[in-house]
């Protein structure tokens, strides 16, 4: 996700010499050094201080500039809160958060490095979008959307590396604030966002396996959200299902059950999240998320189950 990123990035920036690209102590040696050998008078690296790379993407916004604020999630959004929503979204000012690594992507580096709330407090923000694509492509082109935005801060959370493809054999584009079928079925929908929509796809699968027609869909854009659509999803579904590498409040799976109270829909729903809970454990990513319980096999025979 993060060499498209980069790419994307790097030629968009070759059509609108308004973009730049703030950095807190990521090496630029690693996918976005392209772009700073092409425009090092548009890089900047802060250091470690992420409080000022926003404050200075914030000026530098406010000055005409499109600034990209780029660094691990935590720190993209955490430790420099103050300033995204004073800064950032009070001002409404066109300037786009990456976090990189969202959810528990940085296994191995503990719960310093773990994005598990992000989303929610993100979402919590006024006047901030949040996006989270599912696979290299739909990273291009949601980095391709934020470079072109005019409308506000964007908080744009992605993966890291090795992610699979998913969305390549999809007619339907990447449309900012709307649900993204990948396939379309009549009678259980599967609901996700960034990399761990790869686990959704392989639920789909094992529906598809047993004859039930199933939607698999990417809802990248969790701030807007799509109320409509998935308000379709709710009257139209037997059942719906949710998959989200984030806690469990404050996301995706809470707006789906708000929304399916709030329109009285009498589909099932089940919803598999990150634990509210800081694990005290180190491994793959894959090891991870089978600590807070998102693992096929335990997904897929709670499916089961239940039905």
């Amino acid at each position: 996700m993060r060499n498209n990123f980069a790419a994307a990035f790097h030629e968009a920036a070759g059509q609108d010499p308004r973009l730049c690209l703030l950095v807190a102590d990521i090496s630029p040696a690693g996918s976005i050094q392209a772009f700073r050998e092409a425009y090092p008078d548009r890089f900047i690296n802060t250091g470690v201080a992420e409080q000022v790379m926003i404050g200075m993407a914030a000026g530098m916004a406010m000055r005409g500039l499109r600034p990209f604020a780029y660094t691990i999630a935590p720190f993209a959004l955490y430790r420099p809160f103050e300033m995204i929503r004073v800064d950032l979204a009070y001002q409404n000012l066109p300037v786009t958060v990456v976090g990189i690594g969202g959810g528990v992507t940085y296994s191995v580096l503990g719960g310093t490095h773990h994005a598990q709330e992000d989303v929610a407090i993100a979402c919590a923000v006024p006047n901030m979008a949040v996006i989270a694509p599912c696979d290299p492509l739909e990273t291009r082109e949601a980095t391709k959307w934020c470079a072109g935005q005019e409308r506000g801060p964007v908080y744009l959370r992605l993966g890291k590396a090795g992610e699979p493809d998913l969305t390549s054999q999809t007619s339907e584009p990447f449309v900012f604030g709307k649900l993204r079928f990948l396939t379309k079925g009549s009678d259980v929908a599967v609901l996700s966002y960034g990399p761990i929509l790869k686990m959704g796809a392989e639920i789909a699968n094992r529906f598809r396996q047993e004859g039930t027609s199933v939607s698999l869909i990417s809802a990248h854009t969790l701030k807007p959200f799509d109320t409509e659509g998935v308000a379709d999803l709710l009257a139209n579904c037997r059942r719906v299902v949710v998959i989200e590498e984030m806690v469990p409040h404050g996301g995706l799976a809470d707006r789906v059950k708000v929304l399916a109270w709030e329109r009285k829909a009498t589909c099932r729903i089940d919803t598999f999240t990150l634990d509210d809970a800081f694990h005290h454990r180190y491994g793959t990513h894959a090891e991870l998320l089978a600590v807070h319980g998102l693992e096929l096999e335990r997904i897929w025979q709670s499916l089961k189950q239940d039905s």
